[in-house]
């Protein structure tokens, strides 16, 4: 039977169990339980060197001693329970039970991918689309409770997964995504956020974000990116823009002989930096996988759901059963005071 549905009278109260799951109001007090051998120590001091004595003469054959005679010691030994039991009831024994409930409102989040041929240059390993979608992965690994969603673009754009808590559905579109998914070459900035736009008008989340990563400026499409980053902005859309890419010659393939072939890369940040100024959100530069990886982590702390908290406590106390434990037993010790236990003499 649980300990807290047991009578006052059980000695199940006494257990270390039940002891141990207490929590004390006045935990202090019980330092005094210490203090009872000191306080029985002195008092049998007082009485030995103070009490009135009468010599008596025996002989040395009328001097016997047997073990029953320690039965003697039973008011003293009541009476220092009867002490403890009224220091433990004063501290205060508790149970606390403690009720926490959180809930959150998550964030809705899309991540607009470019799949453009040149996302194939390896000056990130082992290219930039797969540096792209490593990070992505770790990005959804981390996310707890948020909704999010993927698109894809090159020459044109389309929604891979709608907005969704099932990240391993997710984790699998992300490893599906190729560079054959789109057959319209050049990079479709524009229809990318339009497309996001569409796919996040109609959520109620409090917070919209999007993250768009590209390597290069919009080349296709028939929807101006700045036009389409105002129409996000309209619907409450935040808006990080990652420009992926080193500038100068980039190794893109290998030749006949397995040897890397250099190509001329350019980086045209102006569009990017306005789409992300437009969405109130942050422009990112990465030239590397690491830096690549930093900037997902910033953007995993910046946009972090609020926790709320409510804790309601229920707290019983249990110093009424070892009160009347004591007065049970100050009772018994009164009775023994009448007994033939009693030390006419001393008492």
């Amino acid at each position: 039977m649980d300990s807290l549905i047991d009578p006052w009278y059980s000695p199940e109260w006494f257990t270390p169990t039940v002891l141990k799951g207490f929590t004390w109001e006045n935990q202090i007090v019980l330092y005094g339980l210490f203090g009872i051998p000191i306080l029985f120590i002195i008092r049998w001091l007082t009485r030995f060197y103070f009490n009135q004595k009468l010599p008596v003469a025996l002989t040395k054959s009328d001097l016997k001693s047997s073990p029953v005679n320690l039965i003697r010691l039973l008011p003293e030994i009541i009476l220092a329970l009867v002490l403890a039991l009224l220091l433990v009831a004063l501290a205060r024994p508790q149970r606390t039970n403690e009720k926490i409930e959180q809930w959150t409102e998550g964030i809705d989040i899309m991540i607009a991918l470019d799949i453009s041929q040149s996302m194939q240059i390896e000056d990130f390993k082992p290219n930039r689309l797969e540096a792209a979608k490593d990070v992505a992965r770790d990005f959804i690994k981390g996310r707890q409770q948020d909704r999010i969603g993927l698109v894809v673009f090159s020459g044109d754009a389309f929604s891979l997964a709608p907005l969704t808590t099932d990240y391993d559905l997710l984790q699998s579109y992300l490893n599906d995504i190729s560079f054959e998914m789109i057959e319209s070459r050049g990079t479709a900035i524009g229809s990318a956020m339009a497309v996001v736009t569409n796919r996040m008008r109609e959520s109620k989340s409090k917070s919209k974000v999007c993250i768009l990563i590209s390597d290069g400026d919009n080349t296709a499409g028939n929807i101006d990116p700045i036009t389409a980053a105002e129409l996000a902005d309209a619907y409450n859309i935040k808006i990080y823009t990652i420009v992926v890419g080193k500038e100068g010659m980039v190794p893109y393939g290998k030749d006949y002989f397995g040897s890397p072939v250099m190509v001329e890369n350019t980086v045209d940040e102006t569009t990017m930096r306005k789409i992300a100024e437009i969405g109130k959100g942050e422009f990112f530069r990465v030239t590397d996988n690491e830096a690549l990886v930093n900037v997902f982590k910033r953007i995993d702390q910046y946009e972090k759901a609020e926790i709320k908290e409510s804790r309601f406590k229920d707290t019983s106390d249990f110093y009424f059963i070892y009160l009347k434990w004591a007065l049970v037993l100050f009772l018994f010790w009164l009775l023994l005071k009448s007994s033939f236990l009693s030390n006419i003499l001393q008492d």
